[in-house]
């Protein structure tokens, strides 16, 4: 299953090619999914080429070449916004049911094992069950890179779902900054005035921190596996 901005993007790719004759520029692309940079693209395009939707073909400009479509998309009258929430009237005769669905920003990749660089730009769109939402505020998703929370079910390649708060308890699993400019996920405690950020695997060491050396940016309220 794609997400609204991959479908998006390979929507709009495909036109631009019969339309011109070539895919589109990184710079169109951006523009026309209102991305803040090109490295959402970048994602995006990856995601796609994964699931054998394009093949990018070496040594060549805007080598992009669509391998398939979507069976939706190969129907006629197939439009995305429908994809992105439009409103479509149901049936005569159907029953109301709450759609009970809301879109989050997927902000990169956290990772499970040695930190990486802070994650601040929206890559694409997900779509998630209302009911994972916990209490309000904001929340946002991140894809997890690493295996360092195995045993807490949370494997490479999953979406967890993130409350952002910059409080946590013992034992709950955060996103931690660490030094201003690494960001991991890690299970959180205080111990004797520091901060420890356990790893869920034992090949992983627990790394011990000074309070002001690590900031609570979220806490994992939910999870998607990927297959």
């Amino acid at each position: 299953m794609l997400t609204r901005k991959q479908l998006e993007l390979l929507d709009f790719i495909q036109k631009r090619t019969q339309r011109d004759g070539v895919p589109p520029s990184f710079d169109e692309m951006k523009d026309a999914l209102a991305l803040r940079s090109k490295s959402g693209i970048h994602r995006l395009i990856t995601a796609l080429e994964e699931r054998g939707f394009i093949r990018r073909l070496a040594h060549r400009a805007r080598a992009i070449e669509i391998v398939k479509l979507p069976e939706a998309m190969e129907r006629p009258g197939f439009n995305p916004r429908v994809i992105a929430g439009d409103r479509v009237e149901p049936p005569r005769g159907a029953l109301p049911v709450a759609a009970g669905v809301i879109e989050l920003p997927v902000m990169g990749r956290i990772a499970a094992g040695v930190p990486i660089e802070a994650i601040s730009e929206i890559s694409h769109h997900i779509t998630v069950p209302e009911t994972m939402l916990t209490g309000r505020g904001e929340h946002y998703a991140l894809e997890v890179k690493g295996d360092s929370m195995i045993d807490a079910g949370i494997n490479d390649g999953d979406i967890v779902v993130i409350r952002q708060q910059a409080t946590a308890d013992n034992g709950d699993i955060v996103v931690a900054l660490v030094e201003g400019f690494e960001a991991t996920l890690k299970r959180f405690r205080r111990k004797n005035g520091m901060i420890a950020l356990e790893a869920a695997n034992p090949a992983y060491e627990t790394r011990i921190l000074r309070e002001d050396q690590v900031k609570v940016q979220g806490r994992l309220v939910g999870l998607i596996r990927s297959y």
